[in-house]
């Protein structure tokens, strides 16, 4: 069975074979994203001027090539675009000065021909799993307006998702990839970390990394293409011959395991745990394995990564943006953001250092799970998704959201790639992410059992009531 090309392949194509100029490929996305700035909220510092000035460079020839030609791109406010403030949803940010250069990842798209349209809102410092602050406010769900689209990547991914843009930039420290490729869905993958040179060092140093989201893998695995590749002062990225190596390993689905969670934070939610197994039997039928399960109980014999995360996170937050700062601007801080900088603040360097120490057990253990060729099944998601300011239900106060949600921090912990592909919708109109990790730099394996289950179990690539960009080839 053969897929449709995915709607960033098919339009850069086109713009490269002059089918399409870029200048209507961007007065579309702007016009998109104009209109539905007020229902869901996705943009801020729109530059429709600077992003129609490139595309006309582009049809006047100035660039003729370039994987990613005319591509109409979105560049999440945590990283820096060139001319533009980097504000990190945050009030006290919101006078910051113009960035002097562009970040890893938005340097390297818009070298492969993408075109900046504007910055996608986040959660105040990419803390959050629900994408509201107090600077640009509450962005929604394009397939449930009352509910969130994740965090912290979720202004990049409800974009995606009703076909405003072609691309939208993503960080994941805690799973900020792979939630809102969840809840929107997207096919999203947090690299192992390294794979995507990272400068200057994250704000959790060895946790943060940069990963593409997709509507589709083919587009996933371009813009992973344009992504990957070491950079001087990351001192955990591969060589280039290691690269291309690994991505000629992509080897047969057989060994498998499964888990409802790896940390024991209680029960899945019978809709979440019934679309988990669900999705396990199908991935099992597809690829003719036997899977293994696991209990969440004893799955780390040492600890609990999911706990540690908190912990050490909290604590290099404090002391990237500066325990001083943080004291003095905690009040402007929206909620979420004050609960977990206030208990970054208590964190004792014993605390720290022992949960960084059990990192090394951790990755042990998923190291002893999955050898060369094991793979480990997990919900990207533990919940049926949360209302747009965060709270769980209606009768629940705006905080940060529990642990209990999350099912992706342990491998920013340990260091392992991680898939999230569409697989089922849940009773909220959501859809239902399976997560998928496998062996260190075992990354272009994961995009080639992603691009398997797109082929057999075809998901549906936009939110309902909205249409692709590739229509404007039909218009």
């Amino acid at each position: 069975m053969s897929k449709e090309p995915g709607s960033l392949t098919l339009l850069t194509a086109a713009v490269r074979e002059g089918r399409l100029s870029a200048t209507a490929l961007v007065t579309e996305s702007l016009r998109r994203l104009d209109a539905t700035q007020t229902s869901l909220n996705v943009a801020t510092d729109l530059s429709f001027d600077e992003a129609l000035d490139a595309a006309s460079r582009i049809d006047e020839g100035e660039q003729k090539a370039g994987p990613l030609l005319g591509a109409p791109t979105l560049i999440k406010d945590l990283e820096d675009w060139r001319g533009h403030p980097t504000r990190k949803g945050s009030v006290p940010l919101r006078d910051a000065p113009p960035a002097l250069s562009n970040g890893v990842v938005p340097g390297r798209l818009i070298e492969a021909g993408a075109i900046p349209v504007g910055k996608s809102t986040l959660p105040e410092f990419a803390i959050e799993g629900y994408t509201a602050s107090l600077l640009t406010g509450v962005t929604r769900n394009p397939w449930n307006l009352d509910y969130s689209p994740g965090g912290s990547s979720g202004g990049s991914a409800a974009a995606i998702a009703a076909g405003l843009v072609l691309i939208g930039t993503a960080t994941d420290g805690g799973g900020s990839v792979r939630i809102p490729a969840s809840l929107c869905g997207l096919v999203g993958l947090k690299p192992t970390n390294g794979m995507v040179g990272r400068w200057p060092a994250p704000d959790w140093i060895d946790y943060s990394t940069d990963g593409p989201l997709a509507s589709s893998t083919d587009d996933l695995l371009l813009l992973y293409n344009v992504m990957v590749g070491p950079i001087s002062g990351d001192p955990t990225a591969p060589t280039l011959s290691m690269i291309r190596q690994t991505s000629r390993e992509n080897g047969p689905v057989s060994r498998v395991f499964a888990a409802e969670r790896t940390s024991p934070l209680g029960p899945l939610p019978p809709a979440v745990a019934k679309a988990f197994r669900e999705a396990v039997d199908a991935f099992s039928d597809l690829f003719g394995v036997r899977v293994i399960w696991r209990e969440p109980e004893g799955f780390f014999a040492d600890g609990d990564p999911d706990i540690d995360w908190f912990t050490v996170c909290a604590a290099e937050h404090v002391a990237a943006l500066g325990r001083e700062w943080v004291i003095e601007h905690l009040r402007e801080f929206h909620v979420g953001t004050q609960e977990f900088l206030a208990n970054g603040l208590e964190v004792s360097i014993d605390q720290y250092l022992h949960s960084r120490r059990r990192r090394f057990l951790y990755v042990r253990t998923m190291d002893e799970l999955l050898g060369e060729d094991g793979l480990l099944l997990t919900p990207s998601v533990a919940s049926e998704g949360w209302l747009a300011d965060g709270r769980l239900t209606a009768n629940d106060d705006v905080h940060g959201l529990p642990p209990h949600v999350y099912s992706t921090a342990m491998q920013n912990i340990t260091g392992n790639p991680a898939l999230s592909v569409p697989m089922g919708t849940l009773a909220t109109g959501l859809p239902f992410g399976l997560q998928i990790t496998a062996a260190h730099y075992h990354d272009y394996r994961l995009l080639a059992v992603s691009n398997e289950i797109e082929t057999a179990y075809p998901w549906r690539r936009i939110a309902p009531g909205y249409e692709t960009l590739a229509s404007i080839l039909s218009s």
